[in-house]
């Protein structure tokens, strides 16, 4: 029976087929768009602590409905008052019902770089990520394979782009590393099973060379949380749940960081 992430995957790989855009065009486009904010420098915190990804989340596979009325600028200002370094924002629209839009309308009410949060698996998706003013896209490799990992990468890169390319295993990790990553998210949800093993995370971190930029994420719930993942040596933590389900996401965000 396939999982969710599969079934996620072929519904974007089944869209990106009928794709009849000319990739020149769309090239063309992304370069035309202003530079993107620096993403990856603004996860290393200038004290030498941790910083926080905060997420634009409207429901997730897993959960369903989360925050399916937020205002994505809104939200994105109360985030950047409470102390973000960047945002992540799903666009996603048939599973997470997010949007171009949302990345959009929080992007311009901040000043703020923001990840788009999506399951990348063409080059013409990159291209969209920065032309829908994305300063950085997620490659999961988990769904894809390692040519393209490399090639959309390495696209990223040249559109000015950070990528943080997403792991849940050793094999992964190693995969990610070979394709030349120096932004990693630690996941540690399984994708297929949705299930959260607390302990990757510490695992994974004393496999991870010098020099890799480190985002943990999923399962932060508290400073608690947090503060355990500083001390396994992540530079980020990604937080989308936690916060967008919380009465006042501005004061979540506020008490993870120790605030």
């Amino acid at each position: 029976m396939a999982s969710v992430l599969d079934r996620i995957v072929a519904a974007h790989r089944a869209t990106a087929a009928a794709d009849e855009r000319s990739l020149d065009d769309l090239l063309t486009q992304a370069r035309a768009v202003p530079r993107p904010r620096p993403f990856r420098s603004a996860l290393i915190a200038a004290d030498g602590g941790i910083s926080v990804i905060a997420e634009v989340k409207r429901r997730s596979p897993s959960k369903g409905a989360l925050a399916p009325d937020l205002d994505a600028a809104r939200l994105a200002r109360s985030y950047e008052g409470a102390g973000a370094s960047a945002l992540s924002v799903l666009t996603d629209a048939e599973f997470f019902g997010g949007s171009p839009d949302d990345l959009a309308d929080a992007r311009a009410a901040c000043a703020l770089p923001v990840l788009r949060k999506d399951f990348t698996v063409s080059e013409a998706d990159v291209c969209d990520a920065r032309i829908m003013g994305a300063d950085a896209v997620l490659l999961i490799v988990a769904a894809l394979t390692d040519d393209e990992l490399g090639r959309f990468r390495r696209l990223a890169c040249d559109l000015a782009m950070a990528a943080l390319i997403e792991v849940h295993t050793a094999d992964e990790l190693d995969r990610a590393l070979a394709a030349g990553a120096d932004l990693i998210g630690v996941n540690r949800r399984d994708l297929r099973t949705f299930e959260v093993d607390l302990s990757l995370a510490d695992r994974l971190a004393r496999r991870m060379p010098e020099g890799v930029v480190t985002v943990a994420e999923s399962g932060v719930g508290n400073p608690a949380d947090v503060t355990g993942l500083a001390a396994s040596g992540y530079h980020a933590v990604l937080v989308g749940e936690t916060l967008v389900t919380a009465p006042d996401p501005a004061a979540a965000l506020r008490a993870l960081r120790g605030r």
